[in-house]
């Protein structure tokens, strides 16, 4: 194991030591011995790889269900393919290509999925593993795929192409069978159009030799699949585009272009019996219903106590203008409308009986949503209207109304519910915190669900090798803050809170706050900041409002909502500097040597213009005057609000913290900083950040008031929405393309600093530039903690360490007042202690190091219930605001160090306390910057962990920087992506993937090494259920089905081979793996032994394919020897 020596100079040292030691000696008395670190953390603990995904298939495409295991399959535009089982059991894959998948066929209850995408590739997958492969793939070189239909217990898969002809690919081989259906010979000879695409494919439920064909423009042809020739043609003027069987395969149903449904009896292809246009006006005089929107998609069901079931999507009338996309439901003579919020990508009704031959039994409907999956439960008629859990309406065109329950989606579907803006993970937590936050949330349920069980219940769960707790918060556009579940790799909602309640709700558009600063989502959330211990949770929003809460199981009600208004400004003078004129001398800043008290700040005025008529003293939001019920969870402590000064809007916030054990909050952004006392409802500090430096200012600055460069009057954001021409980085809603969150930004300011690069001059935008890109420094980060803040202390003590946008770090001191009464009545003093630190790049992350190198939290007040009623808590009293601090310095001798731990976006150091030396620096990046870095514990010790802009994922030994992973991962190619990623302890990270989705992984060599045992099992085996019997008369007579020997009509033997040049076989990646991974035993045998056969076969054929050659070529020399023996057979030999 590794050591390194920290420097710490002791007393008693020769005279020959350097003077910077000679220094550190007058600090510490004698007797210290020099503290060793020892760093556990080697490269070999560290690995790469993605764990899970959550959320919704973003921009699914395509659906397929498995009637047996009880899979669902969704494919999405991306290529993404994600698959779901019981709650907890769930899968992602993605197709190397990226191209969308259009279609999706399991091989039922085979634990194999075949899937079609719009690149004319099909991939064979194999589910038998917990990290499913494609075994094979083939690729159609000369035709585009359109439809597929694959049998049930069938090896053959009908492929339909966009000329209309249909092949027939063998599932287990993956090579294309010599049988070809081609659409000249389909369709009528007479017929001098072309048919269209192939759009269906299905064979007759009771004869598996009659094969129905659908072209797009209209024409069903059922095929004799043994004559080789059509037996019935049906046509119809309108687009077809779906078909579906009554399972006596008699009869069967066609939706159109023009919003009819037509059924045709098998054997009468002149006109279809029924002409159905569900949503159509019945005309009188007999007259053909007005057209209506294509019919996308219609099944026919069967049950055998009733009428059967037709459920289709689209359909509806033109007239219906702003009508939602609609599910009907027709079940004899009632016919059910159920509105969606988004538009159906693709339904599926869940029946019974996997044979299509038996009655169908439907009981359930999988609507797949453009932004949601929602499950529809046909079998039990209930009354909850759908609209009330996705604000529809149940609407009826039918006398006889029936509604249809809806299943409780137990899958973590709703993380876009509103717009993901921000992200915190929190890994080995509390063990309490889980449990609290589900009894809360377990009382936000909505009622009425079905009272089924969720039917989608495959799979089998994981071994949870992880038994921490794991939160993820998010925060989105409307304002919402959700707390997750994420153990053991799972994801389970478990509480949201709603931040937006305590603001007054604007009813129309001439009645919205003219002090917006945003177009638009004007809650949304910027920035978390959450004690899990305390429970404290602090929120900062768009609007430049700042909202803390308390935890509490007890329901309130607050008669007036506590509220702070607070004015940051950008000015450092009053007098506005004349161009040509020297600036004025900085003030002295607060505090200095001989700190003062800042006095509380009292309720401001609400005044809405200053004398010159400028907008001035309001806030963004009005809070509300009106008692405000607060149920159990999470409850507003003090709302807090910048407001407008001189016409200009407050600027948004860029970092936040909040420590339960000061009782303080503190916020900043490019005009300076301010801190809180929420337990007095004070404004302690409220400084630009300029005036935290002083006299000590390192860098050349123009003093420069925000009215010199704000636009004319009359332009404020109450006129954006008009209009109004505003500059690109404007504050935006963090959910518009402008805006980021907190991306640090090195500005234009250049520093007087004799530094060897010019990483300082580049500049890069950021939300925080102010609307006439003035460049201006921003508060970066904030860091609560006890420790020394001047190099002369002999002891720690508490106080705010300050980052700023262009690497300065500033440590404001804080004097607490003792706990109990005397905190509530005394003030809290703050003042800038004058320690100026810098690095290079914006500060994005602080933290500390004991002298033995454990990491420090910062202090913390124990949660307890503060809803409870005063004579039980008098015991509590003497208790209160008793901090709990598990700094190691409490108990430490007043001489041992510490050392504080910063990382920039372009380099981390390690400074020695309080001698603030340089004790280990590290340039993280040269060419890139760092968005986002964690001080994490892993493995029974810390490290830093960095995602830099490059795509790179790095992390550094503490307190020595070593580097001991640098793997590249994923490039910035989107703010979302730098506004969500973090890291967490145990080796955990996540960011949003997309905007519907996030995505897990893990840093730790051990995670990775346990993955698989985590991960599920979609495959189990089961029992296929027996097949229907066909009753004595029916097997007497032939009534029943008919069986087919696709074998014998579809095989080598008697169909010859494709030609070669119509597909190509790609040989998957999964072969070789998907066999490590499969179960073991006699199937793990079989398929290895079927994957040597296929290579084999390979083989086999390239030899075959020589000596074809071979024997061609010594045809050809036999005849040309042939002919020259004719050609001299007669002459002499004197002749030749």
């Amino acid at each position: 194991m590794r050591k390194f020596n920290i420097r710490k100079v002791l007393d008693g040292l020769t005279a020959g030591s350097s003077s910077a030691s000679q220094q550190q000696q007058q600090q510490h008395p004698p007797g210290n011995r020099e503290p060793e670190i020892q760093e556990t953390l080697q490269s070999e603990h560290f690995q790469l790889c993605k764990t899970v995904r959550h959320g919704f298939p973003y921009q699914p495409s395509a659906l397929a269900f498995d009637p047996v295991q009880k899979i669902l399959a969704v494919g999405t535009q991306t290529g993404a393919l994600r698959l779901f089982g019981r709650p907890g059991v769930e899968c992602y894959c993605q197709h190397d290509s990226g191209a969308a998948v259009i279609q999706l066929q399991f091989l039922i209850n085979e634990g194999a999925l075949v899937s079609a995408l719009a690149d004319d590739t099909l991939h064979l997958w194999n589910l038998r593993q917990k990290r499913p492969a494609i075994l094979h793939s083939l690729k159609f070189c000369r035709e585009r795929v359109t439809f597929c239909h694959l049998p049930f217990q069938s090896k053959w898969l009908y492929v339909g192409t966009e000329r209309g002809n249909i092949h027939i690919v063998n599932v287990e081989s993956f090579t294309l069978s010599g049988y070809v259906i081609m659409w000249n010979k389909a369709i009528e000879l007479s017929s001098k159009s072309h048919p269209g695409p192939v759009v269906h494919i299905s064979d007759n439920p009771m004869d598996e030799g009659k094969l129905l064909i659908g072209f797009e423009s209209g024409t069903v042809v059922l095929w004799d699949l043994k004559s080789k020739k059509a037996d019935y043609r049906y046509t119809y003027d309108e687009a077809i585009h779906s078909v579906a069987w009554h399972h006596e395969g008699k009869q069967f149903i066609c939706s159109h272009s023009d919003g009819t449904l037509t059924i045709w009896n098998v054997r009468s292809p002149a006109k279809p019996v029924q002409t159905i246009t569900p949503h159509g006006k019945q005309l009188k005089d007999g007259k053909k219903p007005e057209p209506c929107k294509p019919i996308l998609k219609v099944e026919f069901k069967t049950t055998r106590s009733g009428e059967p079931f037709i459920i289709l999507s689209g359909g509806l009338s033109y007239d219906t203008v702003g009508r939602r996309p609609c599910l009907t439901v027709m079940h004899g003579k009632s016919t059910a409308v159920l509105e969606m919020d988004y538009s159906i990508v693709d339904f599926l009704t869940l029946c019974e009986t996997p044979y299509p031959n038996d009655f169908q039994e439907p009981y359930a409907v999988v609507v797949l949503l453009e932004k949601d999956l929602v499950l529809i439960d046909l079998a039990q008629n209930g009354y909850h209207v759908y609209g009330e859990k996705k604000n529809g309406t149940f609407v009826s065109s039918a006398d006889i109304r029936m509604r249809y329950p809806i299943f409780e989606n137990p899958y973590p579907l709703s993380i876009h519910e509103s717009p993901v803006t921000c992200c915190e993970y929190f890994a080995d937590c509390p063990v309490d915190l889980i449990p609290a936050l589900y009894s809360v949330g377990a009382r936000q349920k909505r009622q009425g669900y079905s009272k089924k069980e969720w039917p989608i219940n495959g799979g089998n769960w994981g071994l949870g090798a992880q038994s921490y707790p794991e939160i993820i918060i998010t925060g989105h556009a409307d304002g919402s803050v959700k707390f997750w579940d994420a153990s053991a790799i799972t994801l389970q909602v478990l509480y949201k809170l709603k931040t937006s309640k305590v603001f007054e709700k604007s009813r129309n558009k001439d009645d919205r706050p003219n002090t917006d600063i945003v177009d638009e989502d004007p809650y949304a959330i910027q920035i978390i900041s959450w004690c899990p211990e305390s429970r404290m949770l602090c929120i900062a929003g768009v609007s430049a409002h700042v909202i803390i809460y308390r935890f509490s199981k007890q329901e309130v009600i607050t008669e007036v909502i506590p509220m702070l208004e607070v004015r940051l400004l950008y000015e450092i003078n009053d007098v506005e500097t004349p161009e040509g004129e020297q600036p004025p001398p900085l003030p002295t800043p607060v505090g200095g040597s001989n700190p003062q008290p800042i006095p509380p700040q009292s309720h401001p005025s609400t005044s809405s213009s200053s004398s010159d008529g400028l907008r001035d003293n309001v806030p963004c939001l009005k809070v509300k005057n009106s008692p405000l019920k607060q149920s159990p969870g999470y409850q507003t402590e003090l709302v807090i609000q910048l407001v407008w000064v001189g016409g200009e809007p407050p600027q948004q916030i860029t970092s936040l913290a909040v420590n339960s054990s000061y009782g303080l909050v503190v916020f900043g952004n490019c005009n300076g900083i301010a801190m809180v006392d929420y337990l007095q409802k004070a404004v302690l500090l409220n400084l630009g950040t300029i005036e935290l430096y002083g006299s000590n200012d390192p860098y050349r600055r123009e003093p420069r008031s925000p009215r010199k460069s704000r636009q004319p009057s009359g332009a404020g954001l109450c006129d954006i929405s008009e209009g109004t021409v505003v500059p690109e980085d404007r504050c935006k809603s963090p959910t518009s393309a402008k805006m980021s969150r907190k991306l640090s930004l090195p500005t234009d300011l250049k520093p007087d600093l004799d530094v060897k690069d010019n990483s300082f001059s580049r500049s890069r935008s950021s939300s925080v530039t102010s609307i006439d890109k003035e460049s201006r420094e921003a508060i970066s980060a904030l860091h609560f903690c006890e420790t020394f803040t001047r190099k002369t202390d002999s002891s720690p003590s508490p106080c705010l360490w300050v980052g700023t946008t262009l690497g300065t770090v500033l440590v404001i001191a804080l004097n607490l007042p003792p706990g109990g009464e005397q905190r509530l009545l005394q003030p809290v003093i703050v003042s800038p202690s004058g320690t100026i630190l810098r690095l290079k790049g914006a500060i994005l992350r602080m933290a500390f190091l004991d002298t033995t190198g454990c990491l420090i939290p910062p202090a913390y007040e124990p949660w307890r219930e503060h809803n409870v009623p005063e004579e039980k808590d008098e015991k509590e009293k003497l208790k209160k605001r008793r901090p709990v601090s598990v700094s190691p310095s409490s108990s430490q001798e007043i001489s041992e160090n510490q050392y504080a731990v910063i990382c920039s976006e372009k380099q981390a150091k390690v400074i020695s306390l309080p001698t603030q030396n340089c004790a280990y620096k590290q340039n993280i990046t040269e060419t890139s910057f760092v968005l986002r870095g964690d001080i994490v514990a892993l493995s029974n010790s810390i490290c830093l962990a960095c995602f830099c802009a490059n795509g790179h994922i790095m992390t550094f030994s503490l307190p020595s920087l070593r580097p001991l992973l640098d793997v590249y991962y994923l490039p910035l190619t989107n703010m979302r992506i730098a506004r969500t990623f973090c890291f967490t302890n145990n080796g955990q990270a996540l960011y949003l993937v997309s905007p519907t989705e996030i995505q897990r992984l893990t840093y730790s060599q051990e995670t990775c090494e346990n993955l698989q045992e985590m991960l599920g099992e979609l495959f189990t085996p089961v029992e296929t259920p027996e097949a229907p019997n066909r009753g004595f008369f029916k097997g007497l007579f032939g009534g029943g089905a008919q069986s087919l020997d696709r074998e014998e009509l579809f095989g080598e033997s008697s169909s010859g081979k494709a030609s070669r040049s119509l597909a190509q076989h790609i040989p998957g990646p999964g072969g070789i793996e998907g066999v490590k991974g499969a179960a073991s035993g006699v199937v793990g045998e079989l398929a290895r032994a079927r994957l040597a056969l296929d290579e084999r076969g390979q083989k086999l054929g390239d030899l075959e394919e020589r000596t074809a050659a071979m024997l061609s070529s010594a045809e050809s020399f036999s005849k040309h020897a042939h002919e020259i023996m004719l050609k001299y057979k007669d002459k002499k030999w004197y002749q030749f």
